[in-house]
């Protein structure tokens, strides 16, 4: 399974696969048969998945030259500008710790469909409505309120949406799964079709007309799903110099006392220490057969740094709510940073909270930000200082008080944050 998968991971695939979709957006729309092989902007923009997720090696995170164009895959005819007004830029995110990740969602989605649940039955036995705090994990997703005729007011979600499955993949955190985000980023960026989706939903053994069939079987996009489940689990890389040491341990306490950890939560613990595939939350297109479910141990196999298993579960220490937040600044405000403002489709429809003119990004996960740069949405940052400077919105308070700390406390924090990597395979 684990062979596989890395084999279809780093393939460069070519028209005998059934590389390109002629007839296909990257959204998987059928049109007239005038795709390109090869489009920068609006894909198949990439021979192989290592092409962008390549560093430190095969399922980490791009350089800016990988960058993508998301939503220019949906164009018809295909765009040759890579202009803000016809598509967002977005950086490639590195696949370490997938796995645990997914699991966290899945566990998270249960607990908060469990309150809605039980808030509906209550406002029947009751026939008032009910008002619920949505907390999972330590972290809160607002409130919902249910009624005695079954309806719901999700109005005051906070994070997620008001199916509330927590969606931990993508920046803009829209993606429930590893295999849904294989299923797309396949058509997307390579122009291979899934099977699961254009087969036995759409109906077609070649949906997008360039001569081959089947090009990926459910079990290719299992085996390529497991393989990114397993790789390794970022960790801490931590000075020999005791001096430096200390910076890190006090740089950590500075990270807490200024508010980061309250949405870079630094561990939140799994129940199950067990990756099973498929996930039942996937939408239609994505296989969720529990039936044929596949497993495996995440504190045992797959690569290691593997996960600290705790009782029956593991700890992730990812430093993410799972989340998604705001973190841009009302025009107006007095030094408004504007960085994470510039997608300029936000302002002309609806964000994932239904919101127009907002944009919102799951709490990044740190746990590999000591050598996974550049950062921001789009890659353009170039150091940690840069990346917390740009925090607003939501984070903005944060951030005032990191600038507020005397600069060794600030390059402390950085000292603490360079420690958290994606290591070499087979660390201990």
């Amino acid at each position: 399974m684990f062979d596989h998968g890395r084999t279809l991971f780093i393939t460069a695939f070519n028209r005998c696969d059934g590389q390109g979709r002629p007839a296909t957006t990257g959204t998987g729309i059928n049109r007239e048969p005038n795709q390109p092989a090869f489009s920068r902007v609006s894909a198949p923009d990439s021979n192989a998945c290592s092409g962008c997720h390549n560093q430190p090696r095969p399922g980490g995170a791009g350089d800016f030259v990988a960058n993508v164009f998301v939503l220019a895959q949906a164009a018809d005819p295909v765009l040759d500008t890579i202009s803000d007004d016809f598509s967002n830029n977005r950086n490639t995110l590195g696949m370490f710790g997938a796995g645990p990740i997914e699991m966290l969602a899945r566990e998270m989605t249960t607990d908060l469909q469990r309150i809605r649940e039980d808030a509906l039955a209550q406002a029947q036995v009751t026939d008032q409505p009910v008002t619920a705090s949505l907390d999972t994990k330590g972290v809160h997703f607002g409130t919902l309120t249910a009624y005695p005729d079954g309806t719901l007011d999700t109005s005051h979600c906070e994070g997620v949406d008001a199916d509330l499955i927590i969606k931990p993949f993508h920046q803009a955190g829209v993606v429930t799964s590893i295999r849904e985000f294989t299923v797309n980023a396949m058509n997307h960026h390579h122009g291979m079709q899934a099977e699961e989706w254009f087969d036995l939903v759409q109906g077609s053994r070649d949906f997008d007309e360039d001569g081959v069939e089947q090009e990926l079987t459910i079990g290719d996009i299992t085996t390529a799903t497991i393989w990114q489940a397993a790789l390794g689990t970022p960790s801490r890389r931590m000075p020999d110099d005791p001096q430096l040491l200390a910076l890190v341990e006090r740089g950590e306490e500075a990270f807490a006392e200024i508010g980061c950890a309250s949405c870079h939560v630094p561990e939140l613990k799994l129940e199950s220490r067990f990756f099973v595939e498929p996930n039942p939350f996937n939408p239609e297109g994505t296989f969720a057969d529990g039936t044929q479910a596949f497993s495996f141990d995440m504190t045992q196999e797959g690569d290691s740094p593997r996960l600290e298993r705790v009782g029956d579960g593991a700890v992730v220490r990812a430093y993410t709510d799972l989340k998604r937040h705001d973190l841009c600044d009302p025009t107006g405000l007095p030094d408004a940073i504007r960085f994470f403002c510039d997608e300029q489709l936000a302002q002309n429809q609806p964000d994932q909270d239904g919101k127009p003119g907002t944009e919102f990004f799951l709490t990044r996960k740190l746990w590999d930000v000591g050598n996974s740069a550049p950062y921001g949405h789009r890659g353009n940052l170039t150091t940690i200082a840069e990346a917390i400077l740009m925090h607003g919105g939501e984070a903005r308070a944060s951030r005032d008080a990191f600038t507020e700390l005397p600069f060794e406390d600030q390059q402390a924090v950085v000292d603490f944050l360079r420690t958290l990597q994606v290591l070499p395979q087979q660390s201990a």
